[in-house]
């Protein structure tokens, strides 16, 4: 068990972890606590003997990108702060994206932001057909720095173009499309869904899995390199602050369109 509730972990007789993302009442919308649980849950497991794991989220939405309270929260705060979550917001992605077991994320409901970024962190993942996504940074005045360089990796430069700078919403047959996602299937059927793969992982041999996980991620290790990663630290840290955030986040809160909308949008 991690030192808070907001990520709970369980290991099946078969080596199955089972990872959840639990802030349900926020639709697991991640803040400090969630990103360090899911970097102490991925620490404990990675020590374990462990055949694979499947990454979901609680409640009604697989995972709503940040909490918009603690956004405010670390504008307020201290740089030193602000940088600090940026980094551990860049480790936790790559502990999971780098994790030498297999992983498999099932999505369900609602994946925005950094849910994106997790879902695409797993080397797997199989969504509900009626699961519905967005990288909805830039209509907060900020940018989804930290997962950039793995949604290249997953989806390509195109794709993510026209997602990350619009931040419009797709659908799982869109996410099917771009290979964000492997397989979609009603709801009632994820857990099905997620067996199959599951069955389909233990019957590969464990280390020629881990072995064949390890050199498809040296083959595309360039976008990973350590001074790439601190600049997209600094990037999601340093943008937090600017004025664009400020109205970004607030015209949210307030339901209302952001000030740089014009205002005869649309119009003759």
């Amino acid at each position: 068990m991690p030192a808070n509730e907001t990520v709970l972990s369980a290991v099946d007789s078969r080596g199955v972890a089972t990872v959840t993302l639990n802030r349900p009442a926020v639709n697991n919308a991640y803040n400090g606590e969630l990103i360090d649980g899911l970097l102490e849950t991925i620490a404990g497991l990675e020590r374990q003997d462990l055949r694979c794991v499947v990454l979901r989220g609680s409640g009604r939405h697989f995972q709503a990108g940040a909490d918009l309270s603690f956004l405010q929260d670390l504008r307020r705060g201290s740089a030193e702060a602000n940088l600090e979550f940026s980094r551990r917001t860049v480790a936790a992605i790559e502990a999971l994206r780098q994790f030498p077991r297999p992983t498999v994320a099932v999505v369900h409901g609602g994946c925005f932001g950094g849910g994106v970024g997790i879902a695409g962190a797993c080397d797997i993942a199989v969504a509900a057909d009626d699961a519905v996504f967005a990288l909805t940074e830039v209509h907060w005045g900020i940018t989804p720095a930290p997962i950039i360089p793995l949604l290249v990796d997953r989806i390509g430069s195109r794709a993510l173009g026209r997602l990350a700078l619009t931040g419009e919403r797709f659908g799982a047959a869109e996410a099917l499309r771009i290979g964000l996602v492997h397989e979609i299937c009603p709801a009632a059927q994820l857990a099905t869904a997620a067996a199959r793969i599951i069955e389909n992982l233990l019957l590969a041999a464990p280390e020629a899995v881990m072995m064949t996980k390890r050199l498809i991620a040296e083959s595309v290790e360039t976008p990973f390199n350590p001074a790439f990663r601190d600049r997209i630290t600094t990037e999601a840290a340093e943008r937090r602050v600017l004025s664009e955030a400020a109205e970004g986040l607030l015209s949210f809160a307030e339901k209302r369109k952001p000030k740089w909308y014009p205002e005869r949008a649309g119009g003759g």
